[in-house]
């Protein structure tokens, strides 16, 4: 009976050992996996970024806040909107004065939305998405 109790003893022994070295074996595992599926950008509301991220990103150009968010009005006319590269649509609204063009601009006019839907904008962002869109007549 004694030979059965020292079996069972030593495969007990066996077994948490090689349980042990299992586990460490499979941290290895799990932290490469970890790695490989870590995410490679965050998701924030507007307005809820972390301060760090949005002063590295640093303001935007005129092109390129006309080529995300004014493109799809501007370029077609849509709702009245004047057209990037016709004058006869910008010389009435270059006539009312620049300031006018930007309160417009920032806090909306007839189908136009409030900065023109980008509401991460800021006003020298879309200052320069109006330059933009001027210097193309």
């Amino acid at each position: 009976m004694d030979m059965p109790r020292k079996l069972v003893t030593l495969f007990t022994i066996a077994l948490v050992f090689s349980g042990a070295s299992f586990a460490s074996s499979n941290q290895a595992d799990y932290d490469a996996i970890a790695e490989r599926i870590k995410p490679v950008g965050n998701v924030y509301i507007a307005g809820s970024e972390p301060e760090a991220e949005v002063a590295a990103a640093g303001p935007r150009d005129g092109a390129t806040v006309y080529g995300t968010f004014c493109l799809a009005c501007h370029s077609s006319g849509v709702g009245g909107a004047p057209k990037i590269n016709d004058a006869t649509d910008w010389n009435p609204r270059i006539a009312q004065g620049k300031e006018t063009m930007v309160e417009h601009a920032i806090n909306g006019f007839n189908a136009m939305p409030a900065r023109g839907a980008c509401m991460d904008c800021t006003d020298e962002e879309i200052v320069a998405a109006i330059d933009h869109m001027i210097a193309n007549l």
